[in-house]
């Protein structure tokens, strides 16, 4: 079983977290570059956001419902940015995680290295008695995937990997406020919906506690 170096950076700004995430990255390439082989170094960030828009950039613009002065309105920013995916959101109450870390140390590939990151999710949610799973033709995690009128997400999913190191990762929605989603076609999805652990459950969540399922569940997955 691995154990991550685990970094909770409690609420931080999105770009100053994309940058952070960028020099971690770096340090590890480089630690691979001096060694001539894989690097053992992992690193693993949790964190919250001010409320953010993000678009992958592979996605479509036509995503994002609103203007900039109603983004304004709502306190939001927007980012173009270097990860796979469309367009999502990020805010209080959203649990993201950044794993840092070498696939060809763990000798897996980006499509398992994917997989294994929805599995940790789809376990941390059955921990709170939801059954959760894959959809087909979309990444993250869902509930009723198979049920299109009832189809929603809980977690996003959107990575870029760089010689081999990843960066970006996943947002479990926990305490999150879902009107946000209402100004996007989540991950230019337009018949699906979202959803979080408060809302399934009917009650707030504790942070800290998902926190710590989170990391139990990444680590045994390892």
């Amino acid at each position: 079983m691995a154990t991550f170096n685990y970094e909770d950076l409690g609420i931080k700004d999105y770009k100053e977290c994309w940058d952070y995430q960028e020099t971690i990255l770096e340090q590890v390439q480089a630690d691979k570059k001096e060694q001539a082989g894989p690097s053992a170094e992992n690193r693993f960030l949790l964190v919250e956001h001010p409320h953010v828009y993000t678009l992958g950039k592979s996605g479509d613009e036509h995503n994002l419902l609103i203007h900039e002065d109603f983004m304004k309105k709502i306190e939001a920013t927007y980012y173009k940015i270097n990860r796979g995916g469309d367009i999502t959101y990020h805010g209080p109450g959203q649990l993201v995680g950044y794993p840092i870390i070498d696939l060809e140390y763990y000798k897996i590939g980006v499509r398992e290295y994917i997989e294994k990151m929805e599995d940790a999710i789809i376990a941390t949610v059955a921990h709170y008695g939801i059954t959760a799973s894959r959809k087909e033709g979309a990444t993250g995690v869902w509930l009723d995937a198979e049920i299109p009128a009832k189809s929603r997400k809980i977690c996003a999913i959107g990575v870029r990997v760089s010689r081999y190191v990843t960066m970006h990762g996943f947002a479990l929605n926990v305490n999150t406020d879902m009107r946000y989603f209402s100004y996007i076609n989540p991950c230019g999805f337009i018949t699906y919906g979202v959803t979080s652990l408060e809302k399934e459950l009917g009650r707030k969540m504790d942070m800290d506690e998902v926190k710590a399922v989170v990391k139990e569940k990444f680590n045994a997955i390892y």
